[in-house]
């Protein structure tokens, strides 16, 4: 296994080794050899890292000490792997960070650039909770946390490496949004705009520099995650609006994933639900794409805008949903549609109770829940009516099993729309509904007229026939005249 597998974060050293260590017999000889080879040292080290970390950690300090006159890239890796070791093996923060800060001169000159960015890259990344290292970090105190990130930084302002100093700036930001402090992300993201900024020529002005046009996103995703955490959207619509002035040939999936989830959040809280709807779903597709586990919760997101929208469109239809249709977390939302689709509204009522835990712990599909809710209730009670002139509250209340006042609140907003013509006996306590509410009664009505007419030329045809006097011929078209009109 190569010392990047070993990481397996990302990213590594750009170094392969072919070398394969073989234990050798205990003779003299070998013994002399690995004492003076550090590469042996090293691979001697990292094979009793799993079993004894402690015994690791001791033949990896040696091998430091060992290089202290001469620096190398085994002293380089060492310290690199006593790092890992201390942070996620035995976890120990505080002794990690004085390892990496053993790690960061190495950086100057030893190994390359494009190792040492790697490496520096992959250590804050587990440091943050991010990777895939497959181990879980410890618990870490902010302080250690920014003592990491201050080492880095103060190392590349050093090495005059600007780009990698905005990259680790951006790691703590996500550091800071995940901990929600709020003050030191707002300034820290101040900084970063600046960071990613060039003055314009002759304007004296500054504007986004679209060289940096990947990192410029990962920016405004973090921004846009902050405003969205503070429910502030109006500034969240103005970063989402700045996104789509990025010119990127080929954004990154995740933090594509990012802006449009939080841009569908936006139109949501705007009420917006078929904007909201495509933002999901292109958010699902691009976590789908970069295989994060995100795109779970935007396509329960997505099946919630799906409903509030009230389109007939199965959201587990597409065949970028399809695959998802029966995923232990999806399942509840599937039945929640399909209930949906047949406006059963007590059936939804207990879909919701027996899945409290997968869909109503997500505040913001909590948020949302009661307008799906008050939709089905609508449209149930719509078709409840239909068949009465006159109907009680309280049996509407009932049968929808909520209280009187809300169904007058849903009656009110019905009539008020013209979805249904009748009107309220508060006194009572029941509707009076208009028996015929489409274009069937204007059809009666018609009829009714018709037959008025039809009745006065009868009349006047029997009365005018028996006349002894003239003019009958007159009174008839004056009958046709009212018979057309």
């Amino acid at each position: 296994m190569s010392d990047d597998e070993d990481w397996a974060m990302g990213g590594g050293d750009d170094e392969d080794y072919d070398f394969d260590y073989e234990s050798g017999d205990d003779d003299g000889e070998d013994n002399q050899m690995t004492e003076a080879d550090p590469e042996n040292n090293y691979y001697l080290a990292k094979g009793v890292k799993d079993d004894d970390p402690e015994e690791a950690l001791k033949k990896f300090r040696e091998i430091v000490t060992a290089d202290a006159a001469e620096p190398s890239k085994w002293g380089f890796k060492a310290l690199k792997q006593s790092t890992k070791i201390l942070f996620l093996e035995l976890h120990r923060p505080e002794e990690a960070l004085k390892t990496y800060e053993e790690l960061l001169p190495y950086t100057k000159s030893t190994v390359t650039k494009n190792v040492s960015e790697k490496s520096i890259n992959n250590i804050l990344e587990y440091v943050a909770g991010e990777g895939k290292h497959g181990k879980k970090a410890p618990q870490v105190s902010l302080e250690t946390l920014e003592a990491f990130y201050q080492s880095t930084l103060a190392a590349l302002r050093e090495a005059n490496n600007e780009r990698l100093s905005v990259k680790a700036n951006l790691k703590l930001a996500r550091v800071y949004l995940e901990r929600q402090e709020w003050t030191k992300l707002k300034s820290l993201l101040k900084d970063l705009h600046e960071a990613c900024a060039v003055e314009s020529t002759g304007s004296g002005t500054s504007a986004e520099d679209q060289t940096k046009a990947s990192m410029l996103l990962e920016l405004y995703a973090t921004e846009i995650q902050m405003y969205s955490e503070l429910k502030d959207s109006k500034k969240m619509k103005a970063v989402y609006e700045a996104t789509s002035k990025v010119k990127l040939a080929i954004a990154p999936p995740r933090i594509m994933g990012v802006i449009k989830e939080c841009g569908g959040k936006m139109w949501m809280s705007e009420r917006n639900w078929q904007m909201a709807y495509q933002d999901f779903y292109e958010s699902f597709k691009q976590f789908d794409e970069s295989g994060s586990t995100q795109r779970i919760q935007v396509l329960k997101y997505l099946v919630l805008a799906t409903m509030l929208m009230g389109s007939d469109i199965n959201p587990f239809e597409a065949q970028e949903t399809k695959p998802y249709r029966n995923h232990p977390e999806i399942a509840a939302m599937t039945g929640l549609v399909a209930a949906y689709e047949r406006r059963d509204v007590h059936e939804a009522e207990q879909i919701l109770k027996k899945n409290r835990s997968t869909i109503l712990q997500d505040s913001f599909i909590r948020a949302y829940i009661d307008d799906v809710l008050r939709s089905l209730r609508t449209q149930y009670l719509v078709d409840l009516i239909k068949p009465y002139t006159r109907i009680e509250l309280g049996f509407l209340a009932k049968q929808l099993n909520i209280e009187k006042q809300d169904v007058e609140g849903i009656l009110i907003e019905l009539i008020l729309d013209g979805k249904v013509k009748g009107k309220i006996d508060q006194q009572n306590g029941r509707v009076e509904l208009e028996r015929f509410q489409n274009a069937t009664q204007e059809r009666y009505n018609t009829l009714n007229v018709w037959s008025g007419h039809l009745a006065g030329i009868s009349r006047s045809v029997t009365n005018k026939s028996g006349s002894r006097f003239g003019g009958g011929e007159a009174d008839l078209q004056a009958v046709d005249l009212t018979m057309m009109g």
